[in-house]
């Protein structure tokens, strides 16, 4: 079983930054990653990554270069570093972890391929 947990939201206003925090118990995951879902919207993949891996990283075009995700495998901690942050960021962030991958070893950045989420940590962008 894997439990998830999220920290690290709050409000700031437009240009501002905020890191994200994501611990993670269990071992049942290959693939880690963050979405998000606005008032009103769908859930959305904001970012994802091979758990324990390099190399392979997806962004959604909306946060590219601005945001960055990381881990730290030793204390299965997952990262996003929201930068240059716009009023459109506004939205329930939640870390997510599945076993599934790609044919070719990707991650998907589909929430419907995620079974694992946390609880969300709300990020308030003003302008």
């Amino acid at each position: 079983q894997v439990h998830l947990v999220e920290s690290g939201g709050g409000s700031v206003q437009a240009g501002g930054s905020l890191r994200l925090s994501c611990a993670a118990s269990g071992y049942d995951y290959r693939c880690l990653g963050w979405f998000r879902q606005a008032p009103g919207k769908g859930r959305e993949g904001v970012a994802v990554m091979i758990y324990g891996g390099a190399g392979f990283t997806y962004y959604a075009d909306s946060v590219k270069g601005r945001f960055t995700i990381s881990q730290d495998n030793v204390r299965k901690m997952m990262y996003l570093q929201l930068n240059a942050l716009k009023p459109e960021d506004t939205a329930m962030y939640y870390c997510a972890a599945t076993w599934s991958r790609s044919g070719d070893g990707y991650c998907y950045a589909t929430p419907d391929k995620y079974n694992y989420w946390g609880q969300g940590t709300q990020v308030t962008v003003s302008s």
